[in-house]
């Protein structure tokens, strides 16, 4: 009996670490920007969940919104609330035809498909190296070929207000086209998003005394 349950607890770890939609540490914005910027209705993926080692969260895109379910990992697999099931992918097949459904809306969710930890980030950012060099004096030669891209970013910065020109430490965020920024990290809402498609430029603001300073227009 302990050596079935030993083997079973192994077999558990060994699943989650294989699981190719498993995120790991990725954050809740992290994980509500990739799913809104890049998946479907019914894209998910699975991350660590700040409630103890053996919690997780799944976050579901449905429609417009992404929504976060915990699952608790047990000794003989996982728990949704008062389901249980003996590997990742008889949860998976399980909510594939019966929907989940979200506590605050009451929006019917299904599984659909995974959103995989490795996607190969497309090459979409040289306009933005080039303009960098023509600005510093550069050329487009000096810069480094295999350069890494852009991808999804998150931290602290202080901005400007629009209005009253005081400075003010907010959490901003930014996935392909979208920059969002909120009050502090724990806010699940933005203050605002900013399409960076509607964006003409983005350069160094010399005129403010302060380090690494940029404004856009």
């Amino acid at each position: 009996m302990s050596f079935s349950s030993d083997a079973s607890t192994e077999y558990v770890s060994d699943e989650l670490e294989t699981l190719g939609w498993y995120h790991g540490d990725l954050s809740r914005h992290a994980a509500e920007a990739l799913l809104l910027s890049n998946g479907t209705d019914g894209s998910y993926l699975l991350r660590n969940s700040n409630e103890g080692p053996d919690c997780f969260a799944l976050s579901v895109r449905a429609k417009d919104s992404v929504k976060h379910f915990q699952v608790t990992r047990k000794d003989n697999g996982y728990a949704f609330g008062f389901n249980e099931f003996a590997t990742l992918q008889d949860f998976v097949s399980h909510f594939a035809n019966q929907p989940l459904l979200g506590s605050d809306t009451g929006t019917l969710i299904v599984l659909k498909c995974p959103y995989p930890l490795h996607v190969e980030e497309p090459s979409i950012y040289e306009s933005v190296r080039v303009h960098t060099a023509i600005q510093t004096g550069r050329t487009e030669n000096d810069l480094v070929a295999t350069a890494p891209s852009l991808g999804t970013k998150e931290g602290y910065l202080v901005k400007q207000g629009a209005v009253v020109k005081n400075w003010k430490r907010r959490w901003f965020t930014l996935n392909r086209y979208e920059l969002k920024y909120f009050r502090d990290k724990m806010c699940e809402e933005p203050i605002r998003s900013l399409d960076l498609r509607a964006c003409s430029a983005v350069q160094f603001d010399y005129s403010q005394d302060r380090v690494n300073c940029f404004c856009h227009r």
